[in-house]
């Protein structure tokens, strides 16, 4: 499959997706214009054209990471606990800084529940009252959204566990570090 033909058929659909996540329309078309760079010097790892669309969404997904990344970290979520028992007041500051472009890479229904629930602190108790769903329905969408957060971190970084599985030590994954038949970028 040619690049012209992917970016023909999967544009206007990426822009959505970026859109969805990222409000100025200029980091936006940045944006865009980044995963056609990715795309363009990649395509060479696509295994097989059916994949195509998850492998386009999987560059444009760490492309936004990356983004959020960059922007400037004095935000309202600076002071974020983390839940690790690491006496690193560096690696939990960076992790601190990470954590809310993550969140913000899910869903936008993932994203508010996680930011109340894990950032804000808000019980799930009082923020099922709040949805009007039942406890148990919101603690199933928590685990849900954390399953999913935790692949987005799966996929950007390396973490070193304790024994109880809290996180002591962490390397941000580099191109060498993904295979080339994962069809990450």
């Amino acid at each position: 499959m040619k690049i012209e033909e992917i970016w023909l058929a999967y544009r206007a659909a990426l822009k959505r997706f970026i859109h969805a996540k990222v409000s100025n329309e200029a980091d936006v078309d940045d944006l865009l214009q980044e995963i056609l760079i990715k795309t363009h010097n990649n395509i060479h790892t696509l295994k097989e054209q059916k994949s195509v669309k998850a492998w386009l969404f999987q560059i444009a997904n760490r492309s936004i990471i990356d983004y959020y990344r960059k922007q400037d970290r004095s935000t309202e979520y600076q002071e974020v606990k983390l839940n690790s028992h690491d006496d690193s007041e560096s690696s939990n500051r960076d992790l601190t800084h990470c954590i809310i472009p993550f969140i913000n890479a899910l869903p936008s229904e993932n994203a508010r529940l996680l930011t109340a629930i894990d950032i804000n602190n808000q019980s799930q108790k009082q923020y099922a009252e709040q949805l009007g769903i039942s406890y148990s329905t919101l603690k199933s969408r928590v685990q849900k959204s954390r399953l999913l957060l935790r692949e987005i971190f799966d996929g950007c970084c390396h973490f070193k566990l304790d024994k109880n599985g809290k996180v002591y030590d962490y390397e941000v994954k580099t191109s060498n570090d993904i295979k080339p038949n994962d069809h990450r970028y």
